[in-house]
This record gives structure tokens, sequence and C-alpha cells, in this order.
């Protein structure tokens, strides 16, 4: 079993945040799924897994970072959901997905709602006509208690359980990444 690894360490957000269309998506969306934790504004942007654990005072890990891929097929956008440590690894993904291209920022904007370092795991605002992107976890969350993922925007981040993100998004847990050395 995986080693279980938290943080007592609880960011306090401004009292208010400034208003941000993706940041009040997720907020909304938040709210909708009764979950327990509004979306926190940090003072800074963090538009990586590095600045955002910096930021918050946790491991990299606990990031749930979102790294969106274009599938060839049907140009839908797949969104993986992984440890901030890890590396995706597209020929695993491949094997879920069918094969996979780059997805560029005005593929991640049209696709989502959301630019690329603020790409919440749900809170989609698609361009008109096109699909929801299909969405995966990592299994690799799951050795944290808790994790943070962005919300609609670099300032904006959330906290959950790996058990709640699923539970959030109804995205099938997969293994698709390997391990960064450093």
């Amino acid at each position: 079993m995986s080693e279980i690894l938290s943080t007592q360490h609880e960011p306090q957000a401004p009292a208010a945040a400034p208003s941000h269309e993706g940041f009040e998506r997720v907020r909304d969306a938040l709210q909708q799924l009764s979950h327990e934790h509004p979306p926190r504004w940090l003072e800074v942007a963090a538009r990586t897994a590095q600045e955002a654990a910096d930021a918050l005072g946790v491991s990299l890990g606990q990031i749930a970072k979102s790294v969106v891929l274009r599938r060839r097929a049907d140009e839908s956008a797949v969104l993986v959901i992984a440890a901030g440590d890890r590396r995706v690894d597209e020929k695993k993904l491949q094997l879920h997905t069918g094969p996979l291209g780059r997805a560029d920022a005005d593929f991640v904007k049209a696709r989502t709602g959301f630019s690329i370092g603020g790409v919440s795991p749900l809170g989609f605002a698609p361009a008109a006509g096109l699909p929801m992107p299909l969405l995966f976890i990592d299994a690799s969350l799951f050795r944290f208690d808790r994790i943070w993922a962005a919300a609609g925007h670099p300032n904006g981040v959330f906290p959950m359980t790996p058990q709640q993100l699923q539970q959030l998004t109804g995205a099938a847990v997969v293994e698709v990444v390997h391990e960064v050395v450093q």
C-alpha cells in the first residue's frame, strides 16, 4: 500500500477574491456539487505545479495538475489529472484513448473554457458545439489524503481528497504516469 502523506498547513485566502469567469464557474460547480471547500484565491499566480506547491506549502505530488492532450480521431480534448511530481506517459494513456497529439493554448481554451495554468478538473465551458473533455485521474494521486487542483485561474485552487476528486468529476482512475527521477 502506498504511503499516505498529509499536510497540516491551511493557507489563508484574502477576504475577497477578484472576479474572474473561470474562478466563478469552478466556485459555482463546487457549490452545486456540495463540495465542502470553496476555492481559494492565492496572492501569487501558480501556473505550474511547482509554483502551486510552493504557494500552498505542500509537496509537489499533492498538486493535481491538469494535462490536456488532443485525441487525433475526433479532435476531442483528453484531460488527465495527475500528481505534480509525475509525468503523463502518452503511450500508456493512448491505450485508453487511441492516438494523441499535443494541445496548444487555443485548443485548451476552446475545449475547456480555461487558459493554461488554470485548467480545473470541473466547471468546463467548451466553445459552442464542442464536447466536454474526456477525463482521467491517475492513480498516483491516491498516495495522498489531501490534494489541490486549479480553480479556473492561475491564482485559484481548491482542496479535496483523491476520492472526492473522482466523485466530483466521474473520471476513470487509470495508471498513466511514470515517476520523474530528480
